[in-house]
């Protein structure tokens, strides 16, 4: 072996297995004197000791699984060598046991932002004009309308950032009154009211709908200044000018709101992963996670999320959890989504995708500890349902599903300025309401998508950076975008991914 290379990241004393750190030659001789027994891909693991069949593999100190079959050290340790283990049990969950004090987290150097001043709720990041539709049917006619309202209203408007259309395929042909229809309903509802809307509502539906005006607006503002039915209209020009008036009294008062210098406090950001890889949870995760413990000691309110991602991590998420309450929200939230992949016959190892098992992700117990990374260490001040809106500041764990195109939009619904989105194995992913900055976990990710991802933490695993160097790098570049400083590459090309709110409601 060559003297002073790495070749593998091991992250625990207690592990078994390390991760390559480029692609491993069998024969090859890496740390500790191991011969490496087959040729291992880069990000896939490598076996550190003789073990016997039904043996534990340790990865981050924690089972992932056990072998189906005796291996030598230098062997490769993928999806097809692990017994999964049973997932934790949610009952009698301790709660509490690992708080850490807000003045244990890492200070910031920067305690404020430039950002839009709201009447209620967390400050926008963006000045824009949201037009919202109660029902698919009417969304044709709306993406048509902010075309138009773009090229004739917008540029009369300096100080209106944009104009979006957030359609959805809900509204009619659904249960309206199934118990779980308050999901979906809950998220439209918040997407109206989104910080990034400055409290302008807007929303057109059609006429003969389910998702009537009185189910997702509050009474006050039920009023026809807020709403307007396409039936109401004798034909396209009709519907178009009503759109088009209204939407330039809208901008009239948008375009009076400025940035003003804010405390974070006011702001609310979202932390996502999708696309990952076995070193999501070496770099990318735990170097977000180090700054959102930043924006946590500095009084800002950060959201991570992902169900069945954090599902066999959930006994360390509720000992974070501040109180009994927040324990007991986690496991209702936590339970309702292991009976709902169970009348889907599937459990929570569904989750990973080709891709994730590409990267060296063998099973969801690993991509789940690696998953929990990007929540920081800060104690878990409350926990929310998909699309449900925070009432305290600190770190909350929002309950969405993992899917990237569902837990975004839900995240937003939940009222964050931005995203911050670790990938290991790349995606344009974007949101059209919310700037998404993307922040991956390989440097190979990064020249290979020069020009899509902000900021790499692959140094972190070639020991070039620290996580708290890559950390307080997203944190600056955090405040930079949530300020309208810097712009990521999301929004520099228009990568705006669909609004797919999650509904797991019957459709009739």
């Amino acid at each position: 072996m060559e003297e002073n290379i790495r070749f593998t990241v091991k992250i625990n004393d207690k592990d078994n297995v390390a991760i390559a750190l480029s692609d491993l030659k069998k024969g090859q001789t890496i740390e500790n004197n191991i011969t490496v027994q087959t040729d291992i891909p880069q990000a896939h693991k490598v076996l550190l000791c003789d073990l016997k069949k039904d043996d534990a593999v340790i990865r981050y100190g924690v089972m992932l699984g056990t072998l189906k079959e005796d291996m030598k050290a230098g062997s490769w340790i993928n999806e097809y060598s692990l017994n999964l283990p049973l997932r934790p049990s949610l009952e009698n969950l301790p709660y509490a046991t690992h708080l850490k004090d807000v003045n244990e987290l890492p200070m910031p150097k920067r305690t404020t932002w430039l950002g839009y001043r709201n009447k209620t709720g967390p400050a926008g990041t963006r000045n824009l004009l949201g037009i919202v539709t109660t029902v698919q049917c009417a969304a044709g006619v709306v993406k048509k309308a902010v075309d138009r309202i773009k090229r004739e209203l917008l540029p009369l408007y300096p100080n209106v950032d944009d104009v979006v259309a957030v359609t959805h395929p809900y509204g009619c042909g659904v249960a309206i009154n199934a118990p779980d229809a308050v999901i979906p309903i809950r998220a439209i509802r918040n997407l109206i009211k989104q910080p990034n809307f400055g409290g302008e509502i807007m929303v057109v539906g059609l006429g003969c709908e389910k998702l009537t005006f009185d189910r997702v607006l509050d009474e006050k503002d039920n009023t026809p200044e807020n709403t307007l039915l396409l039936q109401s209209f004798p034909g396209y020009k009709a519907m178009m000018e009503g759109i088009m008036e209204m939407a330039r009294k809208k901008l009239e008062k948008l375009n009076q709101r400025t940035r003003e210098e804010l405390p974070l406090s006011e702001l609310l950001i979202g932390m996502q992963c999708g696309g990952s890889d076995a070193f999501s949870g070496v770099t990318a995760n735990p170097s977000a996670g180090y700054a959102a413990d930043m924006l946590v000691r500095g009084g800002g309110t950060v959201m991570f999320s992902e169900v069945t991602e954090f599902r066999d991590g959930v006994h360390i998420l509720a000992s974070r959890c501040v109180d009994r309450e927040q324990r007991d929200k986690l496991v209702a939230e936590v339970g309702w989504y292991d009976r709902y992949l169970e009348i889907g016959r599937v459990d929570r190892d569904a989750n990973p995708s080709p891709g994730n098992k590409a990267g060296g992700l063998s099973n969801i117990v690993e991509k789940a500890m690696g998953s929990i990374a990007k929540s920081g260490t800060a104690s878990i001040s409350e926990v929310i349902g998909p699309g449900e809106k925070p009432t305290r500041h600190g770190l909350i764990c929002a309950c969405t599903p993992a899917s990237d195109i569902v837990c975004g939009p839900s995240q937003v619904a939940s009222g964050i300025g931005l995203q911050v989105f670790m990938t290991g194995r790349g995606t344009p992913y974007g949101l059209e309401i919310a700037p998404v900055l993307k922040v991956c976990s390989r440097n190979e990710m990064k020249s290979h998508w020069f020009d899509m991802i902000d900021i790499s933490a692959g140094d972190v695993a070639t020991g070039k950076k620290t996580i708290k160097e890559v950390g307080e790098e997203i944190f600056n570049f955090i405040l930079d975008v949530a300020s309208g400083v810097k712009q990521p590459y999301s929004d520099q090309y228009g990568f705006h991914n669909d609004m797919c709110i999650f509904n797991p409601a019957p459709i009739t």
